[in-house]
């Protein structure tokens, strides 16, 4: 069986003691196994900023941005590889592999191209440069540097490839070094991807290392020049921003967590319309990829009471076309749950949300599986909840079923009882809202605009373009408050701003100008009373 290893310290070295089993989890058959006992992560971390930070710093922004490229064009020339590890470890079809290992390589690729956009520069300038005196010459400025730490990543089991690659493309970006650590139980791809880095791109030793397996004392050994960026339950994020040794340092951090997504069908979009089709097609698709183990997947979704009915039906007919089963098999178009606690979370999950609801389609009963051996497997199929009315099913607004359910509300075809019933998730990653009506779209988006890290509005005449709400891109933010854990990634530069250190420089202009290669027109200081 395959040992993982964690490359700390610019080496591989595996662990010892007793290991965790990696297993598919359409069979249950293991894979691998890791351990990361008796490994130093304090020197780990220590060697991260004693070598990869000041490696990295050296480095002007277009050549961190090659060594973006080159890990985009080494992950590229491995991505059939790397599919096929995503199918067996992550229980993916397919298209869900791809949806993972096509983002981390493309997400490398846009860093890799702001980089070459920023040039030779070693520093930002954050906003225009400001007159602080009675004439121009006393002048300031606002830039970002790289903090002298190191950045450490927890990342999520649904996306091992993107959460590795997001996180690290901003952070080398910014000329900070990372030690990422994936989710255990689909540790074999982010291994596997770790390696493609280490062998086909010239990193700087130390400038990223990888903890395969559980963090240990990881983060005993975080200061205040250090980050760490958590993605996973709003319960470990929580408990982490607890820890005392990070709040004693006052170390940032950065969580991205439980989210309960709605989507919101506008009085206008009738069925028929092509704005409909958009809400059907995103609805079932973020209910079915990836078993719906996708912290965007929308799990709420609120539609006029009059045309309730029509919507079940129509979503039912939908979802009864998905083939559960074994993803290595053919015409499989939802695999597995990732593990067997999330197996059992997510049944639980269910019978708690279809409480006082009806449960349209899935549910807790059998169900046919395609090439599963009997008894094996962590399959749930797509199931679709219906509350019986805009204040039932009230589980669907506190807690998330981290799989392929959603719980169908009427409301009463109004902006502001959309907006409330939103509201309620207290904080979201993103929401959708499909309308060709400028007016109700506008008013729902300024409502629910402080509640939520994206908002979709889902029209015709995007609706043969956006890829649903579902779908992070790195031009925009991933992220979002209160319950969803208050955190923020990508977004183009602002993603650089997480590691780096905002300083106001204030002196004779041209030698700020001089010094921090800026030409920015100053605003003149504001006149006196």
């Amino acid at each position: 069986m395959e040992r993982l290893e964690s490359y700390v310290e610019g080496q591989w070295s595996a662990g010892r003691g007793a290991p965790h089993t990696l297993v598919n989890p359409a069979t249950e058959e293991p894979l691998a196994e890791t351990s990361t006992d008796g490994l130093d992560l304090a020197a780990a971390v220590a060697f991260a900023r004693a070598e990869g930070g000041p490696a990295l710093r050296a480095l002007t922004f277009a050549e961190r941005g090659g060594l973006l490229r080159a890990m985009s064009r080494a992950a590229h020339a491995h991505r059939d590889a790397l599919l096929d590890v995503a199918i067996q470890n992550g229980g993916n079809t397919r298209g869900d592999a791809k949806f993972d290992i096509d983002g981390a390589i493309g997400t490398l690729a846009y860093y890799a191209d702001l980089g070459a956009q920023l040039g030779d520069a070693r520093l930002l300038a954050d906003g225009e440069g400001v007159q602080l005196g009675r004439s121009p010459r006393f002048f300031g400025q606002h830039i970002l540097v790289p903090r002298p730490g190191v950045a450490v990543h927890i990342n999520a089991f649904n996306f091992p490839a993107w959460g590795l690659a997001e996180k690290a493309a901003c952070a080398l970006l910014a000329g900070m070094p990372a030690i990422t650590k994936p989710a255990t139980s689909t540790a074999l791809v982010a291994f596997r991807l770790m390696k493609i880095f280490t062998e086909g791109a010239p990193l700087p030793r130390g400038a990223l290392s990888f903890i395969a397996g559980p963090p240990g004392d990881l983060l005993d050994h975080l200061g205040g020049e250090d980050v760490l960026a958590f993605t996973g339950s709003s319960a470990t994020g929580a408990a982490l921003r607890l820890l005392p040794g990070l709040a004693r340092e006052s170390v940032r951090v950065n969580v991205e967590a439980d989210s309960l997504n709605g989507a919101v069908l506008g009085l206008d979009a009738a069925p028929g319309s092509e704005t409909y089709a958009m809400f059907l097609r995103d609805v079932v698709r973020d209910m079915t990829q990836k078993a719906g183990q996708k912290c965007t997947a929308i799990r709420r979704i609120f539609v006029p009471a009059s045309v309730i009915t029509t919507v079940r039906d129509d979503l039912v007919d939908r979802l009864r076309d998905a083939r559960v089963g074994d993803p290595s098999q053919d015409g499989v178009t939802v695999g597995p749950l990732t593990t067997a606690d999330q197996l059992r979370g997510v049944r639980a999950g269910i019978e708690r949300l279809a409480a006082g609801a009806t449960v349209a389609l899935g549910g807790p009963g059998p169900f046919e599986k395609i090439g599963v051996p009997d008894g094996k497997g962590y399959f749930v199929p797509p199931t679709l909840i219906v509350a019986g009315g805009p204040d039932g099913a009230p589980a669907a607004h506190e807690h998330e079923v981290f799989g392929p359910v959603a719980t169908l509300f009427p409301y009463d075809g109004g902006a502001a009882h959309a907006v409330a019933l939103l509201r309620r998730g207290r904080g979201s990653l993103v929401c959708a809202v499909y309308s060709d009506d400028r007016g109700f779209a506008a008013e729902v988006l300024l409502g629910v605009a402080p509640y939520h890290g994206r908002v979709l509005l889902g029209s015709e005449r995007i609706a043969d373009q956006a890829p649903g709400p579902g779908t992070v891109l790195p031009q925009t933010i991933h992220g979002g408050p209160g319950r969803a854990g208050g955190g923020e990634e990508l977004g183009g530069l602002r993603g650089l701003h997480f590691y780096s250190q905002r300083t106001a420089v204030q002196g004779s202009r041209p030698i700020l100008e001089a010094i921090l290669g800026t030409k920015a027109e100053p605003r003149p200081a504001p006149a006196k009373p």
